[in-house]
C-alpha cells in the first residue's frame, strides 16, 4: 500500500517540484500551505512570491489543482508567533543576530506540520528543501549535503530530531535548481518561473529594526560607538540597528574600513574594530543538537564547522566542555563570530552536530 506524503507547499518552484515526483514516484500526496502571517488584512510579500501572504495560497492552490491532489491551508500562526517572532524580537533585543528560519524549520515546519499530518493519517512529510538524509552506521539519520551546490539548505536543518527526519523525505536531494525549473516546465506547472524569495518572510523590506520597534512598540535606545580601548567614536541608532561584522549603515566619518566587533547590552555600546580584530579562532556554542553523531568526547574531535548560512566551512576540532557547551577551535582564524548563530559541524558531508554561538 503506497505511504500518504504531506508535502509543505509555500507556492515557490521548489515545493511545487516536490510534489509532483512524489506523485510521479506513486505516494499519496496531499499539499499543505502552513498559514502564519499574523494580519490578514495585510498580505506581505504579494509582489515577492514568498510564502506568507494569499498569493502564495493562490499558487500552491492552482498546482495541486494541475497535480490532481487534494489541497489544504492549516493555520500555524500561534506557533509561529511565539516560535519564530517572539524568538527574533528577544534574541535581537538582547544584542544577539538569531537565525528565523532556523526556528521556523525546527518548530513550524516538522514539530507543528509533522504532528498536525500524523494526526490525519499521513506517514510522512515532505519538503522542497535541498538537502539529503542518509544513516550513519550506528543507525543515526543525518541531514546531508544535496547536489544542488550553492543552494544547498542543510544548515538551516540542523537541529531537526530523529523522529521528525525519519518520517522526513526530501525530493529534491539530487537536483539542481536549473533541473528543478526545468522539471516544472515540463510538466506545465503554473509557478515554472516565479523567482525566489531571498529575505525573511515576515520582514519583506528587511528593515528588522523597524519591525522590531513596531512589534514592540518601543524604539531603540541610541548609545556610543567605541573603539577596543573604550574611547567614543560616536552615537549609535540603538543596537537592533546592528550586527557584528557590519561595515554598511554605521555613519562613522572614520576614513577607513571599519567594522562592528562586539554588542554590549549592558552599556548600550557597539564596538567599532578594524578589518583584522573581527577574526577569532574560537568560539562556545548551547543549545546543543546531535544529528549524525551521538555526542562529541572532550578529547576533541574533527569536523567542517559553519559559523552562518553563507559561510564556506572551515576545519575545526569540537570539544565537549560542559553539559550543554561545546568548544569549537577553528584551524585558522573565521571572520565574525556572532552571538545567537548557529554553528554546524560537518563530518563526511552530513551534519554530525550543531547549537547556537554564545
Amino acid at each position: 500500500m503506497a505511504k500518504t506524503v504531506v508535502v509543505g507547499m509555500s507556492g515557490g518552484v521548489d515545493s511545487s517540484v516536490a510534489a509532483l515526483l512524489l506523485c510521479e514516484q506513486g505516494y499519496n500526496v496531499i499539499g499543505v500551505t502552513m498559514q502564519i502571517w499574523q494580519d490578514e488584512a495585510e498580505e506581505v510579500l504579494e509582489s515577492e512570491g514568498g510564502c506568507c501572504g494569499w498569493s502564495a495560497v493562490e499558487d500552491a492552490r492552482k498546482v495541486a489543482a494541475k497535480l490532481g491532489i487534494p489541497y489544504y491551508v492549516m493555520n500555524f500562526k500561534d506557533v509561529f508567533r511565539e516560535k519564530v517572532i517572539d524568538y527574533f524580537v528577544e534574541e535581537y533585543r538582547a544584542a544577539r543576530t538569531p537565525n528565523p528560519c532556523i526556528a521556523c524549520n525546527r518548530y513550524v515546519k516538522w514539530e507543528a506540520l509533522l504532528r498536525r499530518s500524523l494526526d490525519i493519517g499521513a506517514d510522512m512529510i515532505a519538503t522542497g528543501h535541498y538537502a539529503d538524509i542518509l544513516r550513519t552506521e550506528d543507525g543515526r539519520y543525518a541531514v546531508c549535503r544535496s547536489g544542488a551546490g550553492e543552494k544547498d539548505q542543510t544548515y538551516a536543518l540542523y537541529n531537526l530530531t530523529q523522529e521528525q527526519l525519519s518520517r522526513t523525505v526530501f525530493p529534491l536531494a539530487k537536483l539542481s535548481k536549473p533541473e528543478v525549473r526545468s522539471l516544472a516546465k515540463e510538466a506545465g506547472l503554473p509557478v515554472a518561473e516565479k523567482h525566489d524569495s531571498q529575505e525573511i518572510c515576515f520582514v519583506p523590506d528587511k528593515d528588522y529594526a523597524g519591525f522590531i520597534e513596531r512589534y514592540t512598540g518601543e524604539s531603540a535606545v541610541p548609545g556610543n560607538y567605541v573603539n577596543q580601548n573604550g574611547e567614543i567614536l560616536g552615537r549609535h541608532r540603538g543596537l537592533i540597528h546592528y550586527t557584528v561584522g557590519q561595515r554598511r549603515g554605521l555613519g562613522l566619518p572614520m576614513g577607513r574600513r571599519v567594522f562592528v566587533s562586539e554588542l554590549r547590552p549592558e552599556t548600550n555600546e557597539v564596538v567599532i574594530a578594524e578589518g583584522n580584530e573581527v577574526f577569532s579562532k574560537e568560539l562556545k556554542a548551547g543549545k546543543l543538537t546531535f544529528m549524525g553523531t551521538a555526542d562529541i568526547s572532550g578529547q576533541g574531535e574533527r569536523f567542517i564547522g559553519k559559523i552562518r548560512y553563507g559561510h564556506k566551512g572551515a576545519p575545526c576540532t569540537a570539544y565537549r566542555t560542559g553539559s550543554d557547551e561545546l568548544t569549537v577551535v577553528f584551524d585558522e582564524e573565521v571572520r565574525a563570530v556572532t552571538k545567537g548563530q548557529a554553528l554546524v559541524l560537518y563530518k563526511d558531508n552530513y551534519i554530525a552536530a550543531g547549537g547556537t554561538i554564545r
